[in-house]
């Protein structure tokens, strides 16, 4: 036990010495309130240590080996402050929100705001906590009827314009998620619905206010939360009537309940869940700077993108401009005509190729008709004898004496009679 000095026994006026005991106090003569702190302190120390049994609804471990805990009995609805140090605080990181434990330690009073605790030394598990096995028997169960399944998700919309807001009045949670989201998006609008966050109401509170802002059209999506706050606290978000109007409502819903470790059913049915308040406002809205940045950085590919086609485009012109073929455009004519000079000659070579051959075949025509024409024949001093009837006489029996015949010679043709025949002589070489 921590000993604190006793305080001096005398009125700050020190004109009186304190009464020893409470029933001597006046209210000429009263006793200070450090001294009546100091009394509680001691009276309480005097009381034995004691074995306990009960639910933690919250646990608060820390490095510098010191551990803070709410032990509950949900049978009365009453808890107790918890806190130990050292071995305690090793044994107590191995615990959890729900669990059933029983300590050991005695009563303690924390002079400072006069505060009662119990100090304890030992932890020990009795079994998982009642509300635990039941929040995982009901998960378990929704989970079969597939509340939960990925597929029944709906999307956040990237760009809301109104979001429905489900928080308690004048709650921490409501300015974290206006501030914050405006802040990220400044023409954001807000529909509010207050609802008790814990304690019996809190369930039908909740499935009311889904049911009004699913029912809104201009409700683009809808954000349900609440702080931090003990294991008991957010047992209204694993209400079965709760998780089902999550699962069922038609516009996207977020759940933003407790802090990052808290976890209800709620946040396996809703479409997103956020870690905090705060996180569901950043998650919901997009930033108005980012968006802005991707404006500029769209422009400006769509600007290079533009420049860079313009000046492909005036390079090609200024291709087509600098060809010959526009600068000078009879240089387009050269090649055809070049073509056309080309066959003219081959046509003219080949057009005296063919008369030269022509005039050949004439001249060799000629000389063989020449050579074998009887004009040659009779230009050579030779002679051609018909008679009368114009058939021409090789035999000496074809003709008689007396017969008139024909002579064809080279300048002419004479008329003579066939006076004698003689045989012919046949030379002997």
């Amino acid at each position: 036990m921590t000993s604190f000095a006793q305080p001096q026994s005398t009125t700050p006026q020190g004109t009186q010495p304190l009464p020893r005991l409470a029933r001597d106090t006046t209210a000429e003569n009263p006793w200070p309130v450090a001294l009546l702190s100091q009394k509680y302190h001691d009276a309480v120390a005097k009381w034995p240590g004691a074995w306990v049994e009960g639910q933690i609804s919250e646990i608060n471990t820390r490095r510098s080996g010191s551990a803070y805990l709410t032990v509950r009995d949900n049978t009365e609805d009453i808890a107790i402050s918890v806190s130990g140090f050292g071995r305690f605080a090793v044994l107590a990181k191995e615990f959890r929100q729900g669990d059933r434990v029983v300590l050991h330690g005695r009563p303690d009073v924390w002079m400072k705001q006069t505060r009662l605790s119990f100090l304890a030394d030992d932890i020990r598990r009795v079994g998982k906590g009642d509300l635990m096995a039941q929040i995982e028997a009901l998960r378990k169960r929704l989970k079969g009827e597939g509340l939960f399944d990925a597929d029944q998700k709906i999307p956040i919309p990237e760009f809301p314009h109104r979001i429905g807001l489900i928080c308690a009045p004048h709650a921490r949670a409501e300015g974290d998620v206006i501030t914050n989201a405006r802040l990220r998006w400044p023409t954001i609008d807000f529909v509010v619905v207050h609802a008790h966050v814990q304690g019996p109401n809190c369930p039908p509170d909740i499935i009311a206010a889904i049911a009004q802002l699913d029912a809104d059209p201009s409700v683009d999506v809808i954000i349900v939360a609440r702080g931090g706050g003990s294991f008991e606290d957010l047992m209204g978000f694993s209400d079965e009537g709760v998780v089902r109007a999550a699962a069922q409502c038609q516009t996207p819903i977020v759940s933003a309940i407790g802090h990052e470790d808290d976890w209800t059913l709620i946040d396996l049915a809703v479409d997103m869940r956020a870690s905090t308040p705060t996180d569901a406002a950043k998650r919901v809205v997009p930033d108005v700077m980012e968006q802005w940045q991707l404006i500029e950085e769209a422009q400006r590919r769509i600007r290079d993108r533009i420049r860079s086609r313009v000046d492909n485009e005036i390079r090609l012109i200024e291709g087509y401009a600098n060809r010959p073929s526009l600068t000078q455009p009879l240089t387009m004519l050269e090649k055809p005509q070049r073509f056309v000079d080309e066959a003219r000659m081959r046509l003219d070579i080949a057009m005296r190729r063919l008369v030269d051959n022509a005039e050949a075949t004439i001249e060799r025509l000629h000389a063989s008709v020449t050579a074998l024409s009887p004009q040659s024949v009779l230009d050579r001093g030779y002679a051609v004898v018909q008679n009368e009837h114009g058939q021409v006489i090789k035999e000496t029996s074809q003709v008689s004496e007396g017969e008139t015949m024909h002579i064809t010679i080279r300048s002419g043709m004479l008329t003579a009679q066939v006076q004698e025949i003689a045989p012919a002589t046949t030379s002997k070489s």
